[in-house]
């Protein structure tokens, strides 16, 4: 039951975000989906990631923990 709300939530905030250009979806390997406005950032001497959230804040996310990231279609 917990995956089907997670995947009709994460339906819905794809479908709310369409209208946005260039965001993209990252999975995580705890089940997470997260969705980032604009390209999120990779530095490669940290080994983190670096993106905006929905509501503009920047955030960070260890890549080992990124299982998934793509580019949400239009």
């Amino acid at each position: 039951m917990k995956k089907l709300a997670a995947v009709l939530v994460a339906g819905a905030m794809a479908f709310t975000l369409a209208a946005c250009s260039s965001n993209y979806v990252m999975h995580t390997n705890d089940g997470r989906t997260i969705v980032a406005e604009g390209k999120p950032s990779v530095d490669n001497d940290t080994g983190m990631i670096s993106y905006k959230d929905a509501n503009g804040n920047k955030q960070q996310i260890n890549r080992s923990d990124v299982k998934e990231m793509a580019e949400m279609g239009q």
